[in-house]
This record gives structure tokens, sequence and C-alpha cells, in this order.
């Protein structure tokens, strides 16, 4: 399979409380990809140092600059205090666009946010605010991603349904924006995997993999066989980057004998 696998550094080799050291246990666990969350406190030469010759496939947009804002701010609206979450989600993007510049990293997942109660308002700043992003993104070269997330994992996360995705995609209609496809998020929301994956995947800009329910290695016993599905996903057309966003279930290294057991490699 032409599968590539990269490591989640907000999830794994988690036994080291330093983002930048992880990166290097990741090399030395035989992974020439990561990928994370923004990195918060640290600089870009910090970053590049540590990263050397990986690639950094993919980062979150940075979250939690504003009261609310921990899972972003794309589908937020303005509060009764006057707070003007677009300006917010601006100021984020633009920040992560530089540091993805300096990293060669090419996907943002822009992350949509948690609302109470979803109104149209939601749906009209979101649109807004990923066509402003897309502008950027295609003068960067970027891709910027949304993921549907299950209402088990983050209640309340404005997007968490497929096909609303997938409208959203069809209405901003940019090639920068394409879809994050977590088969982990997939399972808890729709299941049908293989014939979910057969019509999202003209979307697809980014695949992640985790086990169902409890988000271990994809061979620890759940609901998805992945030797299965990643052969499937490989033989439906996708060839690039696949994130590794799971907990490991001890530590790191020990679990990453499904890799060979399915016949794969990093």
């Amino acid at each position: 399979m032409a599968l590539k696998f990269c490591a989640n550094l907000t999830f794994m080799f988690t036994e080291s409380g330093s983002l930048l050291e992880r990166y290097n246990l990741a090399r030395l666990a035989g992974f020439h990809g990561v990928e994370s969350a923004f990195p918060k406190g640290f600089s870009i030469e910090d970053l590049l140092t540590a990263k050397q010759s990986l690639t950094q496939v993919l980062i979150n947009i940075r979250t939690g600059t504003v009261s609310g804002g921990e899972f972003g701010l794309a589908a937020v609206c303005g509060d009764s205090k006057g707070l003007n979450y677009q300006d917010a989600f601006r100021e984020d993007l633009h920040t992560t666009v530089e540091y993805a510049k300096a990293l060669q990293c090419k996907r943002i997942h822009i992350m949509a946010g948690k609302v109470t109660e979803v109104t149209d308002d939601n749906h009209k700043v979101y649109v807004e605010n990923l066509k402003y992003a897309v502008k950027i993104l295609e003068k960067e070269n970027i891709v910027g991603l949304i993921e549907p997330i299950n209402r088990y994992a983050v209640p309340g996360y404005y997007l968490n349904c497929y096909d609303r995705a997938v409208e959203v995609i069809k209405e901003v209609n940019s090639p920068n924006l394409r879809l994050m496809l977590d088969m982990f998020h997939l399972q808890h929301i729709r299941g049908n995997i293989t014939n979910s994956v057969k019509d999202l995947l003209p979307y697809v800009g980014h695949v992640q993999i985790a086990q169902v329910p409890h988000r271990n290695e994809p061979n620890t016993p759940g609901e998805i066989d992945y030797n299965y599905v990643l052969r499937m996903l490989a033989e439906e057309g996708y060839n690039d980057w696949v994130g590794c966003e799971y907990h490991p279930k001890t530590f790191t290294n020990d679990g990453l004998g499904w890799i060979k057991e399915f016949g794969l490699n990093f």
C-alpha cells in the first residue's frame, strides 16, 4: 500500500512532557512525518530545530486565545458582550499560517468551535470565515481542513455532521478547503465505513485513525477492523498521509507493532 503514516505528537509520545522531545522520539521510532495541535509556547526556531528532516504534515489552527475558543472559532458568533470572534479567528489564522509556512506544513485544521445552540448565523459566519481563510491559503499553497467531531468526544462542537461538512465545502468552492476524515469520528457519527469512504473520498484532504471506542491503537479490541479499512482506503485511491491520532494504551513504542502486523511501513 502507498499509505504514509505520521505520528500525532499531541496524542503520542506523551511519555515526554516536551513537544520538542516528541519530535525526536517519533523520528527514532521510524516515523517520517508528524502532526499536532498548534504548538503553543514554542517559537518557530524551536520547532525547526526539533523537526529537522521530519515532514510537518498538519497543524491545528491556534485555539484558546479568547474565552470559549478552546475548540476553535470559525463557526462561533459574537456574544452579548460585543466580543468579535471573527477578528480573533482571523488573528489565529494568520498566526497559524505564519507557523505553517516556516515549517513547510501544507495542511491546517480549521476548527469550528463549540456552540450552545446552532442557528443560521453560525452557518453564515462559518462560511464567511472559511471563504476569508481560503483566499489566504490559496496564496500560500496550503490546504485548510474541516473535520466533523462526534458529540461524545466534544459535546456541542458545531461541525458534527459529514453531510454538513460536504455542503460547506461545496459552498466555499475552493480547492484549498478539504475534508479531514478521521475514522474514529466517522464510526461514531455515521458508521458504514466502506460506503462512507467511497462517498466522501472526493472531498478528503487528510485521514486520521484510532480504534473505537477507546481511541487506542488500530489493532486493539474495538469496533473497527483496520486491517481491512486501511487496505480498502488504499484500493479506493487514497495514497497520502494517515495521521495516527490515538492514545497509546501503554507506552507509544510498545504499541507500534500494528504497523508490521498489518503488513505496512512508516
